[in-house]
């Protein structure tokens, strides 16, 4: 059975503000894996890493936490799909910053003689003994058994072995003679398309040893297809409507064509084998034969036209030609073993693939530059920096990364960068194209008119405003001379209080408290309404206010958070409890996973609640009624369920303590003017949960997805981003 991915990380609290580093860490390793020497993040974990589809970084521009709960409503599939969330630290320069800390253009040991970017000018090193093809096979001419996989690498490179669990069903070739250096070569490639069983093939190619096309038949898949991949595989609806070949007919077709000594070539040919769910024992990775420092691979359009002075894969063609593939592939290895590895060591290819992104770049910022694209000038001039370019470490995968957005992302020729002018665009491009890719930076943006400052300035209030009316609870009627202390002294049972006022414009008096926690004023309502406080029969409730009329929404749906879940709020502690007094009391409840202790950001001092979280949502259920009304050290416990993640619980505070006490609405009269932008921004943002919920669904099973809100970093003030991660499962959502 295949092993799922999943993803663990202890976000709870103060601890989950992840900094641009930390994000490029966990990137890093989800991308490359251990076998590339990256290193488990230190914040989550990756379980089976190994298994990972891909991954997929979805990058809201120019939005921050502030944007995620002013619409938290709006953004129905990401608070309802996410199960793990932190803040994090905003940048002046993001994309530099998720890319590896820059991508400087300059490569790192550019020789002497390398001035321009034309061939020509690129010495050759003289020591070859450093090059990776001599340092595997040696200096000189050997024959085709020499370069053919192993057993070991070909389970190394997910070829399919017999007898191996996921191959159950191939065919065998039945090519089971002895190989011997006049071995007959051919050369193999398939165009697939994806669908609802995954990749499948669409049409096969065979080349013999003299480039005669053998075979070049269309296939029609056994299953619905999802994406035809046309603009690479050149396959349209329309070509497969009149075919009848079933990929069980190529099978049998290709083990009468071939000759029991047959020695397969392609590039990648791994893949190959897997959509024709066939085995064969003698195959020549031309991707793995020509491999770069570190594993890294050349692509075959590079390969063809550095070593064979041929151009394949044109721009101007509908997609890959695979009789065109399979004949390239079969010429890099006649070109091998003819030449031996000193003559391909001394073709520099490592060099004159710098000289042709030099080109590519020198070309791109030609084009580009009169555009302005917003990100283009951030990264004209990156700062120097020691660690390698995450995206060229990303080329280990064998494959560019997918960059798609409004901006210029990418100006190092590192990426399959494309512009679009809108959301639908980048939404159309990304379901097309992320299947196809490893590792894909998806970009969209609510545009220009809704980035500017003045509506940054309003929206931060408006939502400041509402988190302190949801926050703040009034009670009352008391009598006249009512004791204060013991008012006090009851809604603080209820959480950590942040101020507390007597409200005298009323009959009777009345006392406004704000909490500082969701938890505490909720709990407040719900406990204390109708209660006898101080000697009076009181009514608790929130501000009556046009923003709170949709409050008793909002907090369902914050219960329904799939962060929440597990997670309960206890308040009614003694302050004089320890975190190690509460491991020891809390220590028989069942499943017990994190044990949170808030703390005054000022004073360092633990608040009178705490939250609890469970591994399994019963034994939350199951705690809450254990713990509801129980006396812990002489103090009464109150509790329910979480309504404010970790680090949303921190930002709260932040929020509040940075605007003091000052009126609440201050900006009222700014914001009546920006309703009808605000009205039309809701229907922008629910159009954009709807288009990540559309890319979302498209995704294979244990595809990693990021889906982030950098945060604003700049002249005119700074709001910490929030990242959402998940792994896919097959119930389309994301897995622990």
């Amino acid at each position: 059975q295949e092993k799922s991915c999943h993803l663990s990380a202890a976000l709870l609290g103060e601890d989950s503000e992840i900094s641009q580093e930390q994000l490029y860490e966990l990137l890093k390793y989800a991308a490359l894996g251990k076998c590339h020497n990256a290193a488990q993040p230190s914040w989550c974990r990756i379980y089976h890493q190994s298994h990972l589809a891909g991954v997929v970084v979805v990058v809201l521009h120019e939005m921050s936490q502030l944007h995620f709960y002013r619409f938290y409503l709006q953004f129905k599939h990401l608070r309802r799909v996410f199960r793990h969330r932190f803040t994090l630290t905003p940048s002046a320069n993001f994309p530099v910053s998720l890319y590896g800390e820059g991508t400087n253009l300059k490569p790192q040991n550019t020789p002497q003689g390398l001035t321009s970017t034309s061939s020509e000018c690129i010495t050759k090193s003289p020591d070859l003994q450093c090059d990776p093809i001599i340092q595997r096979y040696g200096e000189k001419k050997q024959g085709l058994t020499s370069y053919t996989l192993t057993l070991e690498e070909q389970k190394k490179n997910d070829y399919p072995i017999e007898g191996s669990p996921g191959c159950k069903g191939y065919i065998s070739t039945e090519c089971d003679q002895q190989r011997t250096d006049s071995s007959p070569l051919f050369g193999l490639d398939c165009e697939m398309c994806l669908t609802a069983k995954g990749n499948e093939v669409t049409r096969v190619s065979l080349v013999d040893a003299r480039g005669q096309c053998l075979l070049n038949e269309l296939v029609k898949p056994e299953s619905t297809v999802v994406n035809y991949r046309t603009r690479f595989s050149g396959i349209t609806k329309k070509m497969l409507l009149p075919v009848k070949t079933r990929l069980s007919d190529i099978q049998t077709r290709l083990k009468k064509m071939l000759p029991h000594d047959a020695v397969l070539v392609g590039h990648s040919l791994n893949s190959d084998l897997q959509a024709l769910e066939m085995i064969h024992p003698s195959v020549i990775d031309t991707s793995l034969l020509f491999a770069r420092s570190e594993g890294r691979r050349f692509k075959l359009k590079f390969l063809a036209k550095a070593v064979l002075g041929k151009e394949i894969q044109c721009e101007q063609k509908l997609g890959h030609d695979p009789t065109e593939d399979a004949r390239a592939a079969l010429e890099l290895a006649q070109f091998f073993i003819e030449q031996g590895p000193t003559k391909v060591a001394e073709l520099n290819l490592e060099m004159l693939l710098t000289a042709e992104k030099l080109a590519e770049v020198s070309q791109n910022k030609a084009v580009l530059q009169p555009q302005r694209c917003g990100f283009q000038e951030q990264l004209n001039e990156p700062p120097p920096l020691s660690k390698p370019c995450f995206l060229d470490c990303l080329q280990v995968t064998g494959q560019k990364p997918l960059l798609l957005g409004r901006q210029g992302l990418d100006s190092s020729g590192l990426c399959q960068s494309n512009l679009s002018t809108s959301n639908k665009q980048i939404l159309q491009r990304a379901l097309e194209d992320v299947p196809l890719s490893k590792f894909s930076i998806i970009q969209f943006s609510l545009g220009p008119e809704y980035l500017a400052s003045h509506l940054h300035a309003g929206l931060h209030e408006k939502v400041r405003s509402k988190l302190t009316d949801m926050l703040t609870i009034y009670a009352g009627p008391f009598e006249e001379n009512f004791c204060m202390k013991s008012v006090k002294k009851e809604f603080g049972r209820c959480g950590p209080i942040q101020s507390l006022t007597v409200v005298t414009e009323t009959f009777q008096p009345y006392v406004c408290i704000q909490y500082e926690v969701l938890e505490a004023a909720q709990l407040a309502v719900e406990s204390l309404n109708g209660a006898e406080v101080a000697g009076s029969c009181i009514k608790v409730q929130r501000p009556v206010t046009a923003a709170m009329l949709d409050c008793n929404v909002l907090i369902k749906e914050l219960e329904l958070d799939v962060e929440n879940e597990g997670v309960i709020y206890v308040a009614g502690l003694k302050k004089s409890l320890t975190e190690t007094d509460l491991q020891e009391e809390f220590s028989q409840l069942k499943d017990l996973e994190t044990l949170f202790l808030p703390k005054d950001l000022q004073s360092g001092k633990h608040r009178n609640c705490c939250f609890l979280k469970f591994q399994k949502t019963q034994s939350a259920v199951d705690a809450l009624e254990a713990l509801n009304g129980r006396t812990m050290k002489g103090s009464e416990l109150r509790s329910r369920n979480a309504l404010a993640p970790g680090h949303l619980w921190r930002w709260i505070w932040q929020k509040n303590h940075s605007n003091g006490k000052q009126g609440k609405h201050i900006f009222y009269e700014k914001m009546e003017q920006l309703s009808d932008s605000e009205q039309d921004l809701r229907k922008k943002v629910k159009k954009l949960d709807h288009h990540i919920k559309k890319l979302y669904r498209s995704l294979q099973n244990n595809t990693l997805c990021i889906v982030l809100f950098p945060g604003v970093n700049s002249t005119h003030g700074s709001q910490s981003g929030l990242g959402l991660m998940g792994i896919k499962d097959d119930e389309g959502r994301s897995a622990c």
